[in-house]
């Protein structure tokens, strides 16, 4: 029996560095479900109350994302909304400000925002809520679509992911707030693929290609203007099976290794 897939929202976080432009991975524990010890973009599945209509809303319309998605306006909505939830709860940073669309929030430290944090990673509180009681709006003009991927139907856990590109916000820093990861970094793409190719930071296929897009941008404000670098069309692997090792082949026939995470 084919697993059911789940929409999933996955954001590339980027920021100038002084080698260039750089992304923030994060590595997951070792002890996860899904990808334990493989190095990811903050991100993950939608929460049904990210469709939520109430959500305070700047920047494109859930209809223009919709067709900038391929898909209908409601899980338009759920993955924009699931992109923001799930870069503050990862990451620790808020792409959100107030309603009139100008201006992102600078700050989102301190205990209140962390017990808010905190309430939505055990879903006590949702996005919409938490933006509602911060006078806030989501800034979805913030985030670009990057890329579109579905796991493999061989795979025990399914997702349909859209990978959104962004900036990190003016006066708000990335923090490894994660409870599911135990390493976070800001490493420029050609770094992050060199350690990957070395063994010491193993990835999924969806990263390696990504990472390998996004190299081709000198900085944020280009990768961003080029987003996406491709027609965004759903890639789904195939699994190939070599003497050589495991494989993911794509459908233009490109083959990316798979990996098995590094023992504890």
């Amino acid at each position: 029996m084919t697993e059911a897939l789940r929409p999933a929202a996955t954001v590339l976080l980027l920021r100038d560095g002084e080698a260039g432009l750089e992304v923030h991975l994060l590595r997951r524990t070792r002890g996860m479900p899904f990808a334990g010890g493989m190095t990811a973009y903050p991100g993950g599945g939608v929460d049904p109350r990210d469709g939520d209509t109430d959500v305070a809303w700047a920047g494109p319309a859930p209809a223009e994302w919709a067709a900038s998605l391929n898909c209908d306006e409601r899980v338009a909505r759920e993955l924009v909304c699931a992109a923001v939830r799930e870069t503050f709860e990862e990451a620790g940073v808020l792409l959100a400000g107030p309603p009139d669309g100008v201006g992102v929030v600078p700050d989102v430290t301190g205990d209140e925002w962390e017990e808010q944090r905190q309430a939505l990673l055990t879903r006590e509180l949702s996005l919409a809520g938490l933006l509602a009681a911060r006078g806030l709006a989501l800034r979805a003009d913030l985030l670009r679509p990057f890329a579109h991927w579905i796991t493999p139907p061989q795979e025990p856990r399914r997702y349909d992911t859209r990978f959104f590109a962004a900036a990190l916000p003016a006066g708000q820093e990335a923090r490894d707030v994660s409870g599911e990861a135990d390493e976070a970094s800001w490493l420029t793409p050609e770094v992050a693929l060199a350690e990957m190719r070395a063994g010491s930071r193993p990835m999924l296929p969806p990263t390696i290609h990504t990472l390998g897009q996004l190299a081709a941008f000198p900085d944020v404000a280009s990768a961003l203007a080029g987003s996406p670098p491709e027609p965004l069309h759903p890639i789904m692997p195939e699994l190939v099976r070599t003497p050589e090792g495991r494989y993911a082949e794509l459908p233009d026939g490109t083959r990316i290794g798979i990996v098995v995470p590094l023992p504890s």
